[in-house]
């Protein structure tokens, strides 16, 4: 074995994994297997990482719906957009914008973006969203 392999495992023996930030034993913001997010915050490559892992996600389930495969790459865009803000069961409390979507009513889907806590909430991310599920 080489050094890295060597000092991983041995780190992950001793750390420990936490998919949730805790305080460490020296009052740190700590995640992963030992990472001081106080002094080692996540790079901008790691965050990037950690999104694309989510939009794989969102569009996984995504796929789920008949509506789907028949949007454009903009309308499916805004759609995970939604997704990943709401998270899953968020997203289907849309059941009027997801029965537009079924037969079409794109412009319907949209109001019903814009007629929502989501929109008192998020504003202007609303807006566009609803503009990019309105997008052929």
């Amino acid at each position: 074995m080489d050094v890295i392999s060597i000092a991983k495992a041995t780190l992950k023996k001793h750390e420990g994994f936490s998919g949730v930030p805790y305080k460490c034993t020296a009052n740190k913001t700590t995640i992963g297997y030992g990472r001081n997010l106080e002094a080692k915050p996540l790079t901008e490559n790691e965050a990037m990482y950690l999104l694309e892992n989510d939009i794989v996600e969102c569009v996984q389930d995504l796929r789920t719906f008949s509506y789907w495969p028949k949007l454009s790459d903009t309308q499916q865009a805004g759609l995970v957009n939604l997704r990943f803000n709401l998270g899953p069961a968020g997203y289907r409390t849309f059941k009027m914008m997801g029965k537009a979507l079924e037969i079409g009513d794109y412009t319907e889907a949209a109001y019903q973006i814009l007629n929502s806590k989501y929109h008192d909430q998020v504003g202007k991310r609303a807006e566009e969203v609803a503009k990019m599920v309105t997008t052929l």
